[in-house]
């Protein structure tokens, strides 16, 4: 039988923090410290900080406060959709607004929290976020949900069906990155994420971020369903 020590570990989860609050940083940052499997990669005080910051080797879940005292959060989530590709980020923040939580999601945002939640409640939604969750405050789910319902009860209800195909297969030859596309390639020949890992030199959880995001953009929730819609759209041969 093999002992504890023959049991391979998985890496832990990098974990940067850009947070002008020192109460609520320093308690974030010393429970991500307790934490196991966790590690803290880095920790920013305003945006100017943040953004220097994304210089540096990237983390693999990055906490972003909208309300810093030298401008928006949400600029540095731009630049790290940009300069750390693979890496999750979550917004921490009291903004709890529509006009927030609709740009920082469009910015590239995968989890909105609220700071309602206690420190330790927060690595539980870290955890979430690493593994290709997107966790998001319930309130803050509702405002989405309305957001979309609108939408859709604001769509046109004919669709130019003659159109409809050779659009989607034109918008679907630069709908997946090129990182993404070798992934989906890797699941269709039925690799797990750990062996796309160790085959593309990746980490575990940069594998399931490129999992999670290939599934957002095929709007699909399973292999099987992301296997069949790239196939449809000639992303992958028949």
């Amino acid at each position: 039988m093999p002992s504890i020590s023959d049991i391979p570990m998985l890496p832990a989860i990098h974990v940067a923090i850009v947070e002008d609050d020192p109460g609520f940083r320093d308690a974030l940052s010393k429970a991500v410290q307790a934490a196991p499997d966790m590690q803290l990669a880095n920790i920013a005080g305003t945006r100017a900080e943040g953004l220097a910051m994304l210089q540096g080797p990237p983390a693999d879940v990055l906490l972003v406060d909208l309300g810093l005292p030298d401008g928006s959060g949400i600029d540095v989530i731009v630049a790290a959709v940009v300069q750390w590709p693979s890496c999750n980020i979550m917004v921490s923040t009291t903004f709890g607004d529509e006009t927030h939580v609709m740009r920082s999601i469009e910015a590239g945002a995968a989890g909105y929290l609220l700071k309602d939640s206690s420190p330790t409640k927060m690595i539980d939604e870290i955890r979430s976020l690493a593994s290709g969750g997107s966790p998001i405050s319930p309130i803050i789910a509702r405002q989405v949900l309305a957001r979309f319902r609108g939408a859709a009860a604001a769509a046109p209800a004919v669709v130019d069906r003659d159109n409809a195909g050779a659009r989607g297969q034109e918008e679907a030859s630069v709908l997946l990155s090129v990182r993404e596309k070798e992934v989906l390639d890797y699941i269709t020949r039925g690799f797990t994420a750990q062996e796309i890992a160790r085959l593309m030199q990746l980490s575990p959880f940069t594998v399931r971020t490129f999992v999670r995001r290939i599934y957002s953009k095929l709007k699909v929730t399973s292999k099987t369903e992301a296997i069949y819609e790239a196939r449809t759209l000639g992303l992958l041969p028949d």
